[in-house]
């Protein structure tokens, strides 16, 4: 294989894992958001476009892992780097998550300013915060499995959940 070939087959798999969690978090994130307006005409996020928030959202936490102060207490118990890694993690969701509120505003107004405060003016907070707390605790699940990982060893981590794989000669 060539080393383009190799590069990009060693970053998919690297997105993978957070790509299909996020995938699976945010298809939970709408469903909640279904059942919480429902029938208040309100539009929500298709399976497309949750797909599309995953791949960015699983590619912006490898890039963010690959930042020298995301990664701070890498020799201190896990519950500082996963707990430092909620927070950074849970910001840029608050951030994400306020600019796609934002956007549904900004597609009536006529400016962003307009748009911004017709958001602060109309939002339904405790919809928005109840989804920042789901967030939160799904990104939270997130870095403690991460950190067990990085302090396990991946291969460790998958053995001790799914149990060891059978050797060759055991397979059917």
């Amino acid at each position: 294989m060539s080393k383009f070939t190799e590069k990009v087959k060693e970053e998919f798999k690297k997105v993978l894992p957070p790509t299909i969690f996020f995938f699976v978090i945010l298809h939970i994130v709408a469903l909640i958001r279904t059942l919480m307006v429902k029938e208040t005409g309100v539009a929500l996020p298709t399976t497309a476009s949750i797909l599309l928030a995953s791949l960015i959202l699983g590619k912006s936490v490898l890039l963010a892992d690959m930042l020298p102060f995301i990664n701070r207490f890498p020799d201190k118990p896990l519950v500082w780097n996963v707990s430092w890694k909620t927070l950074m993690y849970t910001l840029v969701a608050l951030v994400i998550h306020y600019l796609e509120e934002l956007y549904d505003y900004w597609k009536e107004a006529h400016s962003l300013a307009a748009a911004n405060h017709e958001l602060l003016t109309h939002i339904s907070w405790p919809r928005f915060w109840a989804v920042q707390i789901l967030l939160l605790t799904l990104i939270f699940n997130y870095c403690v499995i991460a950190e067990l990982a990085r302090a396990l060893g991946k291969g460790r981590l998958k053995a001790m959940f799914f149990g060891p794989l059978p050797s060759s000669s055991e397979r059917p």
